[in-house]
């Protein structure tokens, strides 16, 4: 294992952000059908630099402003990425994004990828609660939340100006002991194939 792999799952690995990653990185995110539910427009080689930038100090989730970048890998490929970060609003409450290359969509990557990011959330002593917001109109990313175990908590209305048009938002959480709860039986982060759709969530700047 890689010495900045920081957790693997049977199929992937999550490691953090290299100087190499950069064409991985802008080819994922230049597509406008993965950029349309993320906060920013389809990356340019120069968005990229910077993203990629701030991404590479994101190393450790630990308190009190901690964050963490991590790409996916597949067979050494990177096919996507997640993200955890201390929110400033909550304190002891992680929110997690993602976002998966839409090549690799339908296998249950996205999930395991999600599934894996809990687990380090959660694996922090002081976390108590996790969260994830996403465009209402990200139906593959709604179900992924759904399958990894996070419950639904809102539906805000048109609360989200996004690129020309006003949007809905979903909130999904999971709390420490409902996690720990479906750990013990078995329900948390199970695999299972996605739609083939693009999976992202951005809703917050991270």
């Amino acid at each position: 294992m890689d010495s900045d792999t920081v957790t693997t799952t049977p199929r992937l690995a999550l490691r953090l952000h290299r100087s190499s990653d950069l064409e991985r990185l802008v080819a994922i995110h230049s597509r406008p059908d993965v950029a349309r539910y993320l906060l920013q427009e389809p990356w340019t080689l120069e968005d990229g630099k910077a993203q990629l930038e701030r991404r590479l100090l994101r190393t450790d989730l630990a308190e009190p402003v901690g964050a963490l970048a991590l790409v996916i890998e597949r067979e050494g490929l990177l096919i996507g990425t997640v993200s955890l970060w201390r929110t400033e609003q909550e304190r002891r409450t992680v929110e997690l994004g993602w976002t998966l290359d839409p090549e690799h969509g339908g296998a249950g990557y996205a999930s395991e990828a999600v599934a894996a990011g809990l687990r380090l959330a959660f694996g922090q002593p002081d976390v108590h609660r996790v969260t994830a917001q996403l465009d209402a109109r990200n139906t593959a990313s709604e179900r992924l939340a759904a399958r990894v175990g996070l419950r639904r908590e809102a539906h805000h209305r048109q609360d989200f100006w996004s690129k020309g048009e006003w949007t809905d938002t979903l909130v999904f959480a999971l709390l420490a002991d409902e996690y720990r709860a479906q750990s013990g039986s078995g329900q948390a982060g199970f695999e299972q194939p996605g739609s083939g759709q693009s999976a992202s969530t951005d809703r917050t700047a991270s």
